[in-house]
């Protein structure tokens, strides 16, 4: 098989799209590099979600761990200090079993003039049950990272805002918020990266890949199975993650100049790969 057809039979694998039958003997260098291709699309996809609905619950829980009100505050330190207290992988687990002891049919839930059931059968598939892992994971080390950015805010700039007349609403979004962002940005790079890295537990945790569609950790194991050869899939599959954090820090080095667009451009700060070849 050529590598065109390879690409072609294995390209879209972990979607369930092309070949289902995996190559089992003979397997080329082409068919690793296509077949953990194909499972990045997992990673990708945890990775992605965990991080756009982690963003928005990470500012709720940075304003709310900051708020004076013992009713905002007590909730959203504890949710910080369990999920960055306790190891992503028992997180995927206790989610998992807790997963599956609710019952499968789905939960009814009575609104007084109708009843619904929320279904919970997806909950143990890892394209749902594991990103909400990722998701609550990256919300609370994100919410930590946005705290100590919003207490890092300067005063003055609050109390100037406030003397011209605006509301807590606008001061938060129109000053706080766009400062907070701008010092927490490098740590929530790292964050970033972490998170995307972090999708490989997925294939330890209890959520079982569907139909062989797993993410390329997946794929890795399998031909290393194979051919008795981990020197090569694996590696691979770092090669893949190498390229996705260099992607990462170009696109969330825009998203840092974008934030400090305002500054003189001698006093920007710009996110550079810089290899330590010399000290």
């Amino acid at each position: 098989m050529s590598c065109l057809a390879t690409i072609q039979a294995y390209g879209l694998r972990s979607l369930g799209i092309g070949e289902r039958l995996l190559p089992k003997t003979d397997i080329t260098l082409c068919e690793h590099f296509v077949l953990i291709g194909s499972g990045m699309i997992w990673n990708v996809y945890f990775g992605i979600l965990a991080l756009g609905f982690g963003f928005w619950m990470a500012l709720a829980l940075a304003v709310g761990k900051n708020a004076h009100s013992p009713l905002l505050r007590l909730p959203a330190t504890s949710f910080i200090f369990l999920f960055r207290g306790s190891p992503l992988f028992i997180q995927f687990f206790v989610a998992y079993q807790l997963f599956v002891l609710l019952p499968k049919v789905g939960v009814a839930i009575n609104l007084g003039f109708v009843e619904i059931t929320a279904e919970t059968r997806w909950l143990t598939r890892a394209w749902l049950g594991a990103v909400i892992v990722l998701f609550m994971n990256t919300a609370a080390y994100a919410g930590e990272i946005f705290y100590g950015a919003l207490r890092a805010v300067p005063k003055g700039d609050v109390e100037a805002a406030a003397a011209f007349g605006m509301t807590p609403r606008q001061i938060f979004w129109r000053v706080q918020c766009p400062t907070m962002l701008r010092l927490a940005w490098p740590s929530y790079t790292n964050e970033a990266i972490f998170m995307f890295h972090a999708t490989t537990l997925v294939f330890f945790s209890g959520f079982p890949a569907w139909r062989q569609a797993g993410d390329a950790l997946y794929y890795a194991n399998y031909i290393a199975d194979k051919t008795f050869n981990p020197f090569i899939a694996y590696p691979v599959v770092a090669a893949y993650f190498i390229l996705l954090t260099l992607v990462i820090i170009g696109l969330w080095g825009l998203a840092e100049q974008y934030l400090n667009r305002h500054l003189p451009h001698g006093q920007r700060r710009r996110t550079r790969i810089r290899l330590p070849l010399i000290r």
